[in-house]
């Protein structure tokens, strides 16, 4: 009994002295990041929450809403893609919530949205501490790219706290205060730096790493315009056009080659570009494949790419179910930095008469020096 006394002692003594483990949290949802935990009846006025700790995990203001899969606004029926509820933030509402990190590194916010009344809705996102490296996130969600109405949207930033807080907000001013966005997904993924290999001079070539893609939201990701490599959720590449571009899985979607590729949704205003160190005077070859994402995306898709003043089209005719080409670009670099930029040369949309958007898929860029050019 003593031996079992002193035994106990020490545990306890080595207990109260350990310094307490912290986890950081885990890729996938934030918790409650799909709001299925909801509010008490005392906390609800009709739809509208009435305390700003309604929602568990989450602190709200403003007119923030909890909506019910299947509800009716006017005429319209609400769907909740996963699961059976969502929220809808009004007039200058703002949902947000604190998670722990790990400092110094880089993540990526994925969030799934729909507009529901206006026009010109939009949504910004922010994490605090920040710095003046990490702006806002706006995302213009008028655009419709999914057949359902529904899209999912990917942000990225560093970490300057070992704990963060997520924000979400809804800058618009409507005549009707409750008309705004719905948000039904949030979730998270730790992104990692990729690197330039001898085998490939590009960083994250075969887009392997990109933002989380929620399972039961078969659309993808948009990536936001003016997105720079520094903090991309397409770690590698800049998104320097007009409107967002697309990543893709393979679990959702036919890929060229690995887990991910990049769909250019939105013709030349849908643009991936990222710049390579290069010798002047030395040769290299650009090499990718251009597909389809067998998502009733039929006829000609045309890749436009780039490597400094230097450019080639590939085209490839799509059934819409599937398959690749490949196309390659050989040039002499006149720079010690050379922009390799694709684009989508026609805008193109699904055949299944929803009016959403899709393009051509891009994948498996390589780029290599070589020790000479040989003609076509």
């Amino acid at each position: 009994m003593q031996r079992i006394a002193v035994l106990l002692l020490l545990l306890l003594l080595l207990l109260c002295t350990s310094s307490p483990v912290v986890f950081s949290i885990k890729d996938g949802l934030l918790p409650n990041g799909n709001f299925e935990y909801g509010p008490k009846p005392s906390e609800l006025k009709g739809t509208k929450l009435m305390s700003s700790n309604a929602i568990p995990n989450w602190e709200i203001s403003g007119f923030v809403e909890y909506i019910k899969s299947g509800q009716k606004q006017g005429d319209m029926l609400l769907i909740v893609p996963e699961g059976d509820h969502a929220v809808r933030l009004g007039n200058d509402a703002l949902i947000k919530q604190k998670v722990k990190v790990i400092k110094g590194m880089n993540y990526a916010i994925t969030l799934s949205a729909a507009r529901t009344c206006a026009q010109e809705e939009s949504l910004n996102i922010s994490i605090s501490p920040n710095s003046e490296k990490n702006d806002d996130g706006v995302f213009p969600i008028q655009t419709m790219y999914s057949s359902s109405g529904w899209d999912s949207y990917a942000w990225a930033f560093q970490a300057f706290a070992a704990e963060i807080e997520i924000s979400i907000h809804n800058p618009g001013v409507e005549e009707d205060p409750a008309c705004g966005p719905l948000i039904d997904c949030v979730g998270i993924k730790t992104l990692h730096h990729p690197k330039r290999t001898g085998v490939n001079l590009l960083k994250n070539g075969n887009f392997e790493e990109g933002p989380y893609v929620f399972p039961n939201t078969p659309w993808g990701v948009l990536v936001p315009p003016h997105i720079e490599d520094d903090h991309s959720p397409i770690p590698g590449w800049i998104i320097e056009s007009l409107k967002a571009v697309k990543y893709i899985d393979a679990g959702h979607f036919s890929v060229p080659e690995g887990k991910g590729g990049v769909e250019l949704v939105a013709g030349k205003e849908s643009a991936i570009a990222q710049v390579v160190r290069t010798m002047p005077g030395r040769h290299y070859v650009l090499s990718f494949a251009v597909g389809d994402a067998n998502n009733k995306c039929e006829g000609s898709l045309i890749v436009e790419a780039f490597a400094g003043r230097n450019t080639v089209k590939v085209s490839y005719d799509s059934k819409g179910k599937g398959g690749c080409k490949r196309g390659s670009l050989a040039f002499t670099a006149d720079s010690t930095r050379t922009r390799i930029t694709f684009y989508s040369t026609f805008y193109t949309m699904k055949n299944d008469n929803s009016g959403a958007l899709c393009g051509p898929v891009l994948d498996d860029v390589s780029l290599v020096s070589v020790r000479k050019l040989h003609s076509p």
